[in-house]
């Protein structure tokens, strides 16, 4: 078994919210902290793989939200490192939709049917929310890149990383991140916080920073000590004999009623392109009776031209179907749905790649969740994750200083009161075009004297 020192802040979740929040928490002089990740490899949803020669991004692949009043601060990080990106126009996929036989629905057709569902989906949301612009785009722009750089999306964490991390030739190798370290049980008392991990290791701290998905939360992956309460608005559950804490349940109630999203990108690789090329015709749709079955399709061409590569992306249901089956059925499917659209004679793709999200574990999933937070706004996109860690780690700072001078005014040796912040994992379900994580925060916190927790 694993011990170590006991720590600030353990930050549980190495992506981009977990660490841009260490990142505050290292600007700010707190370097005595632990970052544990659940994964062999840091990023979360951002995650790259080599495919047909080229860095495929299996996760969240696009900045969104560039060229408006305000400045998409992930943009400005690709901008400064040299990202490579190419500009992605969603708009002209309404004027490629193929039928099964092969024919392109008339512009006008599909143009106004496009409008009619769009319209729908729209009405169908008013029934059980307030439908609001996108902030992403009202604040930052309409316009959306692709990442298409051989180091990946995820060369901006590793650079983020260095700053507050030993790393040596891209590798990080500081001993306060700690990979493959599932993380079991949460016990938060007046004594601080100790963290369990699968593996047997017990890691103790003042504060905690989970940086986890709905997905994770709603699967009791991780066991709360004592559990977060799930009756009366607000509840006093006793910790121990002098610790109490009050909840409000309206985030409890968010976490249980929130739908995960799965959202499955296929690549497929072909000996040469069979498809149109040229301006409005990156995106392409494929019309078909049962919903969401190998419905849209990009190429890879104005990414990487002459790497001959589509992705199909499924949600939900089809994406779990496909997740559970081989990728030889998977491949099969798609060659069917592709013959349809262009014809029998189309090589059959030499090479396919699956990421299987919905099965791995821990859970990684994708919601529709809603709040007040600034960061919030910006939910389904790396921004949203990165400006929700900034928050996160803020407010951390903050309960470290504010302690700090309530000990000096008390001249007391007792321990830093413990904060368990908690950054929950969401996206946009409006459009099924939105591609990663974003976290919003809440706090538990338990106080010597007046003890509460506000989640």
């Amino acid at each position: 078994m694993e011990s170590s020192p006991r720590s600030s802040v353990v930050i549980i979740g190495a992506g981009v919210s977990g660490l841009s929040a260490a990142k505050v928490l290292a600007e700010n002089g707190i370097r005595d902290l632990l970052i544990l990740e659940a994964s062999d490899r840091i990023g979360g949803r951002i995650w790259k793989e080599k495919f047909g020669d080229v860095s495929v991004e299996l996760g969240a692949g696009w900045i969104a939200g560039v060229g408006g009043k305000e400045s998409n601060p992930v943009w400005e990080i690709a901008a400064k490192l040299g990202l490579r990106t190419c500009f992605s126009d969603y708009s002209n996929a309404r004027f490629n939709i193929y039928d099964r036989s092969g024919k392109i629905f008339p512009s006008e057709i599909a143009a106004d049917s496009y409008k009619k569902a769009v319209d729908s989906a729209i009405q169908k949301l008013k029934g059980h929310t307030e439908v609001e612009p996108i902030s992403t785009y009202v604040d930052f722009g309409e316009r959306e890149f692709l990442v298409a750089d051989e180091r990946g999306y995820e060369y901006l964490l590793y650079k983020m990383a260095e700053e507050f991390l030993f790393t040596s030739e891209g590798k990080i190798l500081d001993h306060r991140l700690k990979l493959n370290k599932v993380v079991r049980e949460l016990q938060h008392s007046r004594n601080g916080v100790t963290v369990k991990t699968e593996d047997g290791c017990v890691y103790e701290a003042d504060y905690v920073i989970l940086s986890a998905s709905i997905g994770v939360l709603q699967s009791d992956l991780i066991s709360f000590r004592p559990p977060l309460p799930d009756e009366n608005p607000m509840l006093q559950v006793p910790i121990d004999a002098s610790c109490e804490f009050v909840f409000l349940r309206w985030k409890t109630e968010a976490i249980e009623k929130c739908d995960v999203m799965v959202y499955t990108k296929t690549f497929l690789k072909f000996p040469y392109k069979f498809w149109p090329c040229g301006p409005g015709k990156e995106f392409f749709i494929y019309a078909h009776e049962r919903r969401g079955y190998f419905t849209f399709w990009q190429h890879m061409e104005n990414a990487y031209p002459g790497s001959n590569i589509l992705v199909v992306t499924l949600t939900n249901d089809e994406s779990k179907r496909v997740e559970s089956q081989s990728d030889e059925e998977t491949l099969k499917e798609a060659m069917v749905v592709l013959r349809d659209m262009f014809g029998p004679e189309i090589p059959d793709a030499t090479d396919i790649l699956v990421p299987h999200w919905w099965n791995n574990r821990p859970p990684i999933g994708r919601i529709f969740f809603t709040g007040e937070h600034t960061s919030e706004r910006f939910n389904g996109y790396v921004h949203g994750g990165y400006l929700a860690g900034i928050d996160t780690g803020e407010t951390v700072v903050e309960e470290i200083r504010r302690d700090e001078r309530q000990n000096d005014k008390q001249n007391q040796n007792f321990l830093l009161e413990p904060l368990l912040a908690l950054t929950l994992t969401q996206a946009d379900a409006v459009s099924s075009l939105h591609k990663c994580d974003v976290p919003t925060q809440l706090y538990l916190r338990s106080k010597l004297g007046i003890p509460e927790a506000i989640l």
